[in-house]
């Protein structure tokens, strides 16, 4: 009877581990890929949804979110108020945000979800340039300096943007 329980136990884990592996291995991998960390931010210019060039060069000298999203996508809508609460708290205090949305989006949905900072529309080109973007959310917290000083796959959450927006206005790492 023991050794039938764990049977199924392994059997219950090996298929967690399963399910997982395509997870952890898209983590790893972003981790890994090009832009590296301590490396310069790939520079793009990107139209918002009025038309108007968005280039990240815009904001060189301030503290930089380039966060990647999409309007279907469920963790990227539950990361974008806390990203916005972030962002009006240090938006005077040389910290902005580029939301890079790879769908269609529309204004009404702007609006909606009380988005304040830069929305833009993605392109092949950056999407490439940071690393063959495949999983959302995606985020690249940038220095002052230009250089990329974290990255974060999923759900970027406010907490660790705050603490880390903070580490990064002061200089450190």
């Amino acid at each position: 009877m023991k050794s039938k329980r764990n049977i199924i136990w392994i059997i219950i884990i090996l298929m967690i581990g399963i399910y997982l592996f395509p997870t952890i291995k898209n983590r790893v991998a972003f981790a890994g890929n090009k832009p590296a960390l301590n490396e310069m931010s790939p520079e793009f210019s990107l139209k918002d949804l009025s038309g108007k060039n968005v280039r990240l060069s815009d904001y060189k000298g301030k503290v930089v979110l380039v966060n990647f999203w999409a309007s279907w996508c469920p963790p990227c809508k539950m990361e974008i108020p806390g990203i916005q609460k972030v962002y009006t708290a240090y938006k005077d205090k040389g910290f902005t945000v580029i939301g890079i949305a790879t769908d269609d989006v529309s204004p009404s949905f702007i609006k909606s979800m009380g988005m304040s900072y830069p929305v833009v529309l993605a392109d092949n080109e950056v999407i490439s340039d940071y690393g063959n973007i495949s999983g959302i959310p995606a985020s690249f917290l940038v220095g002052k300096d230009g250089r990329i000083i974290k990255k974060v796959m999923g759900m970027y959450f406010e907490s660790s943007l705050k603490s880390d927006l903070e580490n990064a206005l002061k200089g450190r790492k």
